[in-house]
């Protein structure tokens, strides 16, 4: 590895660094300062913009600011309140079930953007600690990509794999089980995760703010809401509109063909948000000043201003150096043929696509003579997005976490996920390897 990529690769992290440090639009802005240097002080040519990322975070938050200002978002949390009463800890485990079935069936992880800011809102108000709930919830939508029998990655695995004999169903009875007890074991430990809210002196500290417990709602009983006649029709919109995304996706051909293949599930979530959008507004007339005002729209457009500086400075960097990346892994693999599921993971930190790095890694390891059981078995190992914090799921999060809980530590690599995110992997790899043991 050049000297040259350490120093680039140690400048992003410092952008990732300081912009989490200032917050608020930070990580965007010095994502960007991070890509000027890098542009004009290295040469290095500016990848593509993570357009079709931002433009389902819009999307989605269109929808989900209008729900919350036609009253939706204070009725889901008053349902969710009365059942959570009786065991709030439940929403760790919940959560991150939403999400990997949404995942499983949609093929894109992207779809947990949808749940992201009602999980975040049903844990403060009954005083769970957001950081937990919602760090599964985003490490079980990447898991379930390798679960997910339309996702690019499964369908590449079972490409080079069918010469041995291996089937999608032969994949899907390794991964679906494995990813859920992985995920399962690991929320166990992650429900106790940091302190709880009212032991935390960040959170104590943003009470004593007017200004925060006014827009927060911190001191409200959800009892005590009045609830708009518009909520459920709202909630019922906003539902419809996130079913509907997941099913397209489990069923490719209920969206339009352009040039022999399905529309994809970016402009299909896209479309399909934005026009719910549009008919919570249409029926239900909410306040337009209500929509923007709220947190969910602010939370949201954070989120989309601070992937534009940091995903796009990632992806630059990435792009500039990726023949040298993969001959770093590959050199890895050809070395020590056991240290296989450790290159998909480094891989898939640096290129941040699963698929990119099956493509990458699975012919030459099936040159190298490493059984298909195997191969199979650490396949979950694809999914180390969550190691440098510049997934987008990962800063829509944090931006919907108003407690502040859910952070990226002074030191970077000390974030949220990073617990939640090893347990995951090291528990799912253990399962993936036993199941591929028993079943292949």
């Amino acid at each position: 590895m050049s000297i040259m990529f350490l120093v680039q690769f140690a400048l992003v992290l410092l952008c990732i660094l300081i912009g989490a440090r200032v917050g608020g639009i930070g990580l965007g802005v010095f994502g960007g300062l991070g890509l000027a240097i890098l542009s004009f002080g290295f040469d290095l040519k500016p990848a593509g913009l993570p357009i079709d990322v931002m433009f389902m975070i819009m999307a989605v938050v269109a929808a989900a600011a209008a729900m919350q200002a036609a009253g939706g978002l204070d009725y889901m949390i008053k349902i969710a309140t009365k059942i959570l009463r009786r065991n709030p800890k439940y929403i760790t485990f919940i959560a991150p079930a939403v999400t990997w079935t949404f995942t499983v069936l949609a093929g894109t992880g992207h779809v947990a953007y949808s749940v992201l800011p009602v999980i975040a809102e049903v844990s403060r108000q009954n005083g769970v600690r957001p950081e937990r709930p919602l760090s599964m919830a985003v490490i079980a939508s990447q898991f379930a990509i390798v679960a997910s029998p339309i996702a690019a990655a499964v369908v590449a695995v079972v490409h080079y794999l069918e010469p041995q004999g291996i089937t999608l169903g032969s994949v899907l009875s390794v991964t679906m089980p494995a990813t859920v007890l992985g995920i399962f074991v690991a929320c166990i430990f992650v429900n106790k995760m940091g302190k709880e809210l009212k032991d935390d002196p960040h959170y104590q500290k943003l009470l004593q703010n007017p200004e925060y417990v006014k827009e927060n709602h911190a001191n409200v009983n959800p009892d005590d809401i009045a609830i708009k006649s518009t909520a459920k029709t709202s909630v019922a919109l906003f539902l419809f509109g996130a079913l509907l995304v997941v099913i397209m996706g489990a069923v490719p051909s209920l969206r339009p063909v352009f040039d022999g293949k399905p529309m994809g599930m970016a402009h299909t979530i896209e479309i399909v948000m934005l026009s719910m959008g549009a008919l919570i507004i249409l029926f239900c007339k909410p306040d337009s000043t209500e929509i923007t005002k709220g947190s969910v729209f602010h939370a949201g457009m954070r989120a989309v201003i601070a992937i534009f500086g940091i995903a796009w400075l990632g992806d630059t960097l990435m792009q500039a150096h990726m023949g040298e990346v993969k001959g770093m892994v590959s050199g890895l693999v050809e070395s020590a043929p056991w240290a296989f599921a450790f290159a998909l993971f480094v891989l898939s930190v640096l290129v941040n696509s699963q698929g990119a790095t099956v493509a990458t890694l699975f012919p030459l390891a099936i040159g190298l003579g490493i059984p298909a059981p195997i191969l199979i078995g650490v396949f979950v190992a694809v999914n180390g997005y969550f190691f440098v914090p510049n997934y987008g799921p990962i800063i829509a999060s944090i931006d919907f976490d108003t407690t502040g809980t859910t952070r990226i530590g002074k030191f970077i690599f000390n974030h949220s996920f990073m617990l939640p995110g090893l347990l995951s992997m090291f528990f799912s790899l253990c399962f993936g390897l036993l199941f591929a043991n028993l079943f292949l």
